[in-house]
This record gives C-alpha cells, structure tokens and sequence, in this order.
C-alpha cells in the first residue's frame, strides 16, 4: 500500500486513462468483493433508500454497483481530490446523478457525514493502519470516525487483505459486534489453506 502522495498520483494516472480511453481503472479485491457485499445487503432486505458511505470510493465504482443494484442514497467520500474527480466523471459516464461525492479525510469527517446505516471499507483502513506514521494512534481514530459516522444499530462492512478476522475484531471491539463473517476466495500455500482476503459484516451497539 501506498503513502498518500503516491495514492494521488496512481488517481491522477487514472484520471487521466479514464478521459483517454473511458476506463474506470483498477477495482480493488476485484469484482468479487463487489458481488459479496451488495448480495448480503439483498439478504438481510436492507431497504433500497438507506443511507450508505463508501469510506475511500477511490473510482466510485462500489457506488455505481450500487445504484445498479437500486440503492438511492448513496454517499461516497475519500481524501484523494483526483480520487473524487476520477469519480465524478465514472458517475456522469453512468449516468448515476443521485450518487453524492465529496472530498473528506476519514479521520477528521466533516459534521454533516453522519447518520448513516451502512458504512462500506475496501482496503481504507488497510491503507491507513499501514501509514507508517503512528498508525496505531490513526486505527483508533478511524474506530472514532466510524462511531460518529454510522447510526447506532448501523452495519459496517469492511473488506481488508492485511488483517485477520481475530485481528480486526480486536481494533474494532469497542462499540461494534460482529454479525458474521463472508465468504472470501481460498489459498493453499505449502499445505496450509488461508484467506488473502477477510470481510466481516460488524454491528455497531
């Protein structure tokens, strides 16, 4: 994972790309990861018009599944202005005008980014636990950020390749409970079998 300056840059290529060619750029954890979440909102008949924030939209196109899916209210933010640029021109291409976009540092949320039901994490807090610049002082922000951020009773799903289920039940443990784990695609690797990526549906109380 990158520090900030370079995230910038790689939005910046891609920006760039998609007014060339009209290609939104990479999908982080892939198409999978997509399919996973927006099938467990259908199963627990999560309503089409909740409020739901991507943390770190990056190309916006979580939010345009979405949208695809039915889904109305939909909010995306990150910290990378090309980021939210390279968004706005995936959502115009759509033509997905009820998708709201807005620059925002997770960890210091402006005060109208709350209330929501559902949050969304793909590989934010994974970017941000790596900061090498106290990244143990930065989790327990985001953990702050999230409470002020999703409603009580509010679903977090949170998709991440650099942590264990046990591990982020341990960063999250203070005001979430976790629901349940979703299935995720398996590795063998020397004979042991493990997960390269962990997504976990958490609750917050």
């Amino acid at each position: 994972f990158l520090p900030p300056s370079s995230w910038d840059a790689a939005y910046e290529r891609e920006l760039q790309t998609f007014q060339d060619i009209g290609d939104a750029g990479e999908i982080w954890f892939g198409e999978e990861s997509m399919v996973r979440i927006i099938r467990w909102l259908e199963k627990q008949k999560v309503p089409l018009d909740s409020s739901v924030l991507d943390i770190g939209t990056g190309n916006g196109v979580l939010l345009i599944e979405l949208a695809k899916s039915g889904y109305v209210n939909l909010t995306g933010i990150d910290y990378s202005p090309s980021a939210i640029q390279l968004s706005e021109k995936v959502r115009e291409k759509e033509g997905m005008s009820n998708i709201k976009l807005k620059v925002e540092d997770f960890l210091a949320p402006s005060a109208e980014l709350s209330g929501f039901e559902i949050c969304i994490d793909k590989g934010t807090f994974d970017a941000i636990s790596l900061n090498p610049d106290n990244a143990v002082g930065k989790r327990k922000e985001y953990v702050r950020s999230l409470c002020s951020v999703l409603k009580p009773e509010g679903f977090f799903l949170i998709t991440s390749c650099n942590w264990t289920k046990e591990e982020l039940l341990n960063e999250f443990r203070e005001g979430f409970e976790i629901l349940e784990e979703l299935p995720t695609p398996k590795f063998c690797f020397g004979g042991r079998i493990g997960n390269s990526v962990t997504a976990l549906v958490f609750q917050r109380k």
